[in-house]
């Protein structure tokens, strides 16, 4: 089989953006190595009970291919992942997928100017560019609690949701309160005999305003322009949110207000309230949407608990009171290993640098997509390019637009290979951090999955998303060195 001249890794709204631009521009010669059976990513992997988006699927969809089909303002992770796979069959892309292939490392050849891709029980691939579409949410984080292997009833991640298990008539316990946590509780607890939620931090919740897409509006976003004008409302509004984050964390009051008053108005006992009420600023950690997660935890038959976990035994799960708490099943909302991902790889750039060394002292890229000493490997959703107010698919396609840049910057040049100059890059990350030390995340007074273990920010990006838009239309050439 001929080698593929692009290698795109991974097969979420990264991979299959970055695969429909490089076939509109008359690339055909690259390949989508996916570790899975199926494409889809985070949209595959997560098939909880009530996972769905957090942002209008209006939004959360290619501005180039938009749906005017969504059944609801936020869209369940069936109809999500079914989108994908009618991008894929209209885009032609179906023969660019090698599924059951996961990419163990990445070697930068010096003398041959291309990467080698080593796949687990394969063959390894050599290419001439690489594009890591892996995404930050594809590692489950397990809580390093003492006896958590020693449990003897089933125990399952959220992410990787047990389907066998018929959770009716038994004792659940369920550890996290993040955002997979606030769609499946809800779903579970009616079921169950008892559910214990275990605490650790109260999220700031908001209302969602998800409601389904019929009549007038159904009409309206079916009509030509219909499904544009209503994304193009739906940007603008999710980009105020933008400004507490950006400009001064004061400004984000009014969202507070709004918090607050949701928990006052579906909680009505005081003692739970007050259990459920942040002491952190909104915003510090992920903002949620959910109209059904407080009048779940009202229920009979839910406990919420907030004293730290000790131990879990094989027969339940043991708090710092000492007491221990019977259940029959454990399920951990306890979210992703999203700053280690990148770190964990085994990738080597130029002159056998390991991108842990490269980054020894924290990760650092430019604008999320390049890194110094790394030639020609550029990464999607990579650090500090995530989002707190609006949608990451926005974020991809800019940085699908930079990355068909670079490859046009290649062929125009003759250059082999493209490597941003460490001086810029370092720039870049002072300027970057200078912004995010003032921000919410750093100054709102709680630790959260954005900071890295120097309590760094190395997952968001600190401002606008049409600011992020705007500096990534053009390559900057002389902050690259050309490769010959």
């Amino acid at each position: 089989m001929a080698e593929p001249g692009i290698v795109i890794i991974g097969s979420g709204f990264a991979g299959i953006g970055m695969a429909i631009k490089l076939k509109d521009a008359g690339y055909h010669d690259f390949v989508i190595l996916e570790k899975a059976a199926d494409l889809g990513g985070t949209w595959r992997d997560n098939t909880y009970p009530g996972c769905a988006c957090d942002v209008p699927s209006h939004m959360y969809s290619f501005s180039f291919d938009l749906n005017p089909g969504w059944s609801r303002m936020f869209s369940p992770q069936e109809e999500i992942w079914r989108y994908m796979r009618s991008c894929v069959e209209r885009y032609g892309l179906a023969g660019h997928f090698r599924f059951g292939q996961e990419v163990v490392g990445l070697e930068w050849d010096d003398a041959a100017r291309e990467w080698e891709v080593a796949v687990a029980g394969g063959a390894p691939l050599r290419c001439k560019a690489v594009v890591s579409g892996i995404g930050a949410l594809h590692i489950p984080k397990f809580p390093d609690i003492p006896g958590r292997e020693s449990f003897a009833g089933p125990a399952f991640h959220s992410a990787e949701w047990d389907h066998s298990i018929d959770l009716t008539g038994k004792r659940v316990a369920v550890i996290g309160t993040g955002a997979s946590a606030i769609q499946f509780v809800p779903r579970i607890a009616p079921q169950t005999a008892h559910l214990t939620l275990f605490q650790r931090t109260p999220p700031w919740i908001q209302p969602k305003p998800d409601f389904p897409i019929t009549g007038r509006l159904k009409k309206f976003v079916e009509r030509p322009g219909g499904a544009r004008t209503l994304r193009n409302a739906i940007y603008w509004s999710l980009e105020t949110r933008a400004l507490g984050f950006t400009i001064d964390p004061r400004l984000m009051k009014v969202h507070e207000r709004m918090a607050l008053r949701h928990l006052e108005q579906q909680v009505p006992d005081p003692e739970l309230r007050a259990k459920l009420t942040p002491d952190y600023t909104i915003g510090c950690k992920r903002i949620l949407l959910s109209s059904d997660y407080y009048p779940a935890l009202t229920r009979p038959n839910v406990t919420l608990d907030t004293s730290a976990i000790t131990a879990i035994t094989p027969t339940g799960v043991v708090t710092a009171s000492g007491e221990e708490i019977e259940v029959d099943v454990i399920v951990y909302g306890t979210g992703f290993k999203v700053v280690d991902a990148l770190n964990d790889q085994r990738i080597i750039g130029r002159d056998g640098l390991k991108i842990q060394d490269a980054w020894r002292d924290g990760i650092e890229t430019y604008y999320g997509i390049t890194t110094s000493g790394f030639p020609n490997l550029f990464f999607l959703l990579g650090p500090n390019t995530g989002l707190g107010h609006n949608s990451v698919v926005f974020m991809i396609e800019s940085q699908v637009r930079y990355v068909m840049e670079c490859l046009r910057l290649l062929s125009r040049t003759k250059a082999r290979a493209i490597d941003v100059l460490p001086s810029h890059q370092r720039a870049f990350n002072r300027r970057l951090q200078e912004r995010l030390d003032r921000l919410v995340w750093a100054e709102g007074g709680c630790r959260s999955w954005y900071l890295d273990e120097h309590g760094v920010n190395r997952t968001l990006w600190p401002g606008f998303t049409f600011e992020y838009w705007a500096r990534t239309r053009k390559v900057n050439t002389g902050a690259y060195e050309l490769i010959y």
